[in-house]
């Protein structure tokens, strides 16, 4: 499928390339990805779980994300921060999630991390809102994987601590929190989420 082309989905919508099939993809494209979220909580799960997606689908995480969410006391950092060798194990035992120990422990870690960014910065909205940007022209092809934007993000990110938060996961959250808007500009989507950003970028900035 050419990612340089919106398509028609089922039910007849317009729609980016990848937002069609199948029906979890489509409701993540049409109800999320993009729209903006000023949660602590949901950002901090949003950047933990693309760090489990790396090197794999996210559809592969989309259909485990629940699963995720129970095993990780909803990505709450002050219950994280508390888990110990014993939850690494007993999550290393759970089929629900990816059983990888490396990225295992770069949740707990970033909890910490997360914590005193909240500490110092208010609020991790307060935090990554700052990296949103609205002046770019509406996508006409598929986005780049990776901008000076968020390599810049990740350097950031990681001077501070934080362990899987690449350029390539930090521009995929972006993109999926609202810092940017990514929807192809025929995708019937697009006008819907840029308003939700703005609404978000107006609650944590102004």
């Amino acid at each position: 499928m050419d990612p340089g082309l919106v398509t028609l989905g089922p039910d007849g919508a317009r729609r980016c390339w990848w937002g069609s099939e199948p029906a979890e993809y489509r409701r993540y494209h049409d109800r999320e990805w993009g729209f903006g979220v000023t949660s602590d909580e949901r950002l901090f799960e949003k950047i933990c779980l693309e760090g489990f997606q790396a090197g794999l689908s996210w559809l592969t995480v989309l259909r485990k994300r629940e699963n995720f969410r129970d095993a990780f006391s909803r990505f709450d950092p002050e219950r994280v921060v508390e888990f110990g060798e014993g939850d690494v194990e007993r999550l290393m035992g759970n089929a629900g999630i990816i059983r990888h120990q490396g990225k295992i422990r770069s949740v707990i870690n970033n909890a910490a991390r997360a914590l005193e960014m909240a500490a110092s910065r208010g609020s991790l909205s307060g935090f990554f809102w700052e990296w949103a940007e609205f002046e770019s022209a509406p996508r006409r092809a598929a986005p780049p994987a990776v901008t000076g934007e968020s390599t810049a993000l990740a350097k950031e990110l990681r001077s501070r601590g934080w362990t899987f938060v690449g350029p390539t996961t930090c521009y995929a959250f972006m993109q999926a929190m609202g810092l940017v808007n990514d929807h192809l500009e025929d995708c019937w989507v697009r006008e819907e989420a840029e308003e939700s950003r703005r609404r978000a970028a107006g609650e944590v900035l102004n």
